[in-house]
């Protein structure tokens, strides 16, 4: 509960944010106490309780030092694991007394990050890449007893109350539905190789850090470029229009190159019509409002196991939707059989196929949600699939689609991996490896005999579509979601009010999606769809190789990836034993969760692998987990292969 900053800080950058810390503090019913000693200056202050944890870090500008000692870190508390209501902020300045600032709020992710700004050996990230400063981030040394593995944290507020007196009760509730691993993974030290060699790799953000010299040089030229299009008159990079408002579901010019781009990577079968594209601020943003227009508070999203886990916050926060997950084992029969009758000493592998959604599996899960007051109004596949790194085949996709006519249920595909499919699928006999759900759609009649403008996909499906994960560029704040139901437009457009996008930006991403290829030789062709992402597949799927060979040389089970930045390992063979002895009676669900937490912080705290808990995504079986592949330095890959090694080896030591 103590705020500690240089005073030198004070005078310089930091003065402004400490002012206005302390004044909110002060808002808030504390009482200040200064006292100063070796030119610190210490608040202590008593503040409202705040629930979960978050970060946000200010650091020196060098790049080079990753020491604690450089970094301001404001965390918020967990109230089940750290001290109730404690805001702790720290930081000492660099030489020169200044700071910079820098967030590790990740969207479409989760956990804190660490990022080595040491060059890979094998030359695949620049080296001489000019950087935001306060490049590396540290977890907070905060300890945890946490007990509980459930995707949203317990709370004892009523549903009219918060627990203090300036924050909201729905705010309050908000923090809540943050994951409580990442609590865990927040109270380590990240990797460094100078100052924290034994820190957690950090391997489960899902970003990719694998593709900075390619991609920054590129994105300074497109920043610096006129714009190619057609209805601009002149030949500047900042256009007098972009100082005032802006169409609400974006720049019609860039509707019509995100509309093109789209066509192109998933290989429609007609164009898009932009009049039903709306651009906004990422893909949570655009699939929340999109989700708002389809369903009212309190109805249900029904989603596959394991899935996304920030779906529950995205879905939840604001738009008050409940979610509805959608277990598949057991609607696959020979599967279900196989898993009922495995043990700890002969476990089954898990296919791909225990995954897939069907009719059986829609229909128990709808059944089950009625039967609590819950009425599901949309179904939300992820596809390609995060966390399994793989692709729905077109039948399963087809199947849901026509479940969802059938049923009046609006069917959202999430392709937001859609231009990372980097290889052939091991099991897909039936179709190509990845079909988009808008070519599965395209050419269903329209009840009126009309004709439709665009693929003709009817009023109950549904499209988003970011950035962020093809172009690595979650920074810039892109997303995009397409419908072809009328009723929906006009809500959608205007929802889009509260996170659109700068125009300077929309006309950078503008230029990046039309700007042609370098490598054509003048024969046509795109940067983004010919010279970019081939060259980025190449590399996620080397990445990919080398991690699946270590784990087979390991002899750790997990699905074949083709797709995204997964791999999902099964590693049930470590997980403790159940307490009453491996006995052949059904577990409880809490029983479940504490093994699985049990081997995630021997995971991280021991060897510092930092992965994602399988049942924090409502995984139905304990013991697997979520390996980001990408999210790390050829330095950091690599070690993070050795200490998988060394963890298998120590457990399986006589």
């Amino acid at each position: 509960r103590t705020l500690h900053y240089p005073s030198s800080l004070l005078l310089n950058t930091m003065r402004p944010a400490a002012a206005a810390i302390t004044a909110f503090l002060s808002r808030s019913g504390s009482s200040i106490r200064r006292t100063c000693s070796s030119g610190r200056i210490s608040t202590r202050l008593q503040v409202p309780s705040v629930t979960s944890c978050a970060r946000f870090a200010f650091g020196s500008s060098s790049s080079s030092s990753s020491s604690r000692r450089n970094m301001t870190v404001y965390s918020f508390s967990h109230r089940n694991s750290l001290a109730r209501g404690a805001l702790s902020v720290s930081s000492s300045a660099n030489a020169n007394g200044s700071a910079d600032v820098s967030t590790s709020n990740r969207n479409r992710g989760g956990g804190g990050r660490n990022r080595n700004t040491e060059a890979s050996s094998s030359g695949q990230r620049a080296s001489k890449i000019p950087r935001t400063p306060q490049k590396k981030r540290t977890f907070s040394s905060t300890t945890t007893t946490t007990t509980s593995l459930s995707a949203s944290s317990s709370s004892s507020s009523s549903p009219t109350a918060s627990n203090s007196r300036t924050c909201s009760a729905r705010g309050t509730r908000a923090v809540e539905l943050l994951p409580v691993y990442l609590t865990d993974a927040r109270a380590v030290d990240c990797y460094c190789p100078e100052a924290c060699p034994d820190g957690a790799l950090q391997l489960s953000v899902a970003e990719n850090q694998m593709l900075e010299d390619l991609l920054v040089p590129a994105v300074r030229e497109f920043a610096s470029a006129s714009s190619s299009s057609e209805e601009e008159e002149d030949n500047q990079t900042f256009y007098a229009d972009m100082i005032y408002y802006q169409p609400t579901p974006g720049r019609p010019s860039l509707r019509r190159a995100v509309a093109d781009y789209l066509r192109r990577i998933l290989s429609l079968p007609g164009s898009l019509d932009a009049e039903g594209l709306v651009v906004g601020a990422g893909c949570n943003a655009v699939l929340e409002n999109l989700c708002i227009c389809l369903a009212e508070p309190g109805e249900g999203v029904l989603i596959p196991t394991p899935y996304y886990a920030a779906f529950e916050f995205d879905l939840v926060a604001r738009a008050r939707l409940e979610i509805v997950p959608v277990p598949t084992m057991g609607h696959h029969p020979e599967v279900a059989i196989a898993i009922a009758n495995d043990d700890d000493d002969n476990l089954v592998a898990v296919p791909p196929e225990a995954y897939y959604p069907n009719r059986s599996a829609l229909d128990a899960a709808v059944e089950a949600s009625r039967a609590r007051g819950v009425e599901p109004k949309i179904l939300l596949l992820s596809h390609p699939n995060n966390p399994l790194g793989v692709c729905y085949p077109p039948s399963v996709v087809r199947e849901c689609i026509e479940w969802g006519r059938e049923n009046e249920i609006h069917v959202v595909s999430d392709e937001i991996y859609a231009g990372s499919v980097y290889r052939e699928s091991a099991t897909n006999t039936d179709g190509p490896t990845f079909e988009s759900a808008l070519s599965v759609a395209a050419g269903h009649p329209r009840s009126d005999g009309k004709a439709d403008d665009g693929l003709g996909i009817g009023p109950y499906v549904h499209f988003v579509y970011a950035l962020s994960k093809d172009f690595c560029l979650s920074g810039l704040r892109v997303g995009a979601a397409y419908s072809e139901n009328p009723d929906i437009r006009l809500p959608m457009q205007k929802l889009n009010d509260l996170c659109q996008i700068s125009s300077q930006t929309q006309l950078l991403v503008e230029k990046m999606l039309t700007a042609p290829s370098a490598s054509q030789d003048g024969e046509g062709g795109y940067w983004s769809t010919d010279d970019f992402l081939p060259e980025a597949r190449r590399r996620m799927k080397a990445r990919c190789e080398k991690l699946e060979s270590c784990l087979n040389e390991a002899g750790i089970p997990h699905l074949t990836s083709d797709s995204g930045m997964f791999v999902w390992m099964d590693m049930r063979e470590f997980l403790p034993a159940r307490e009453d002895g491996n006995g052949s009676g059904e577990e409880s669900q809490e029983t479940i969760d504490k093994r699985e937490r049990t081997l995630y912080l021997e995971l991280l705290q021991k060897h510092g692998l930092l992965f994602t808990p399988g049942r924090s995504m409502k995984n139905e079986l304990p013991g697997f987990f979520r390996c980001v592949f990408t999210a790390a330095s050829d330095h950091e890959f690599d070690l993070g292969l050795e200490r998988i090694v060394n963890f298998v080896n120590e457990k399986r030591a006589p």
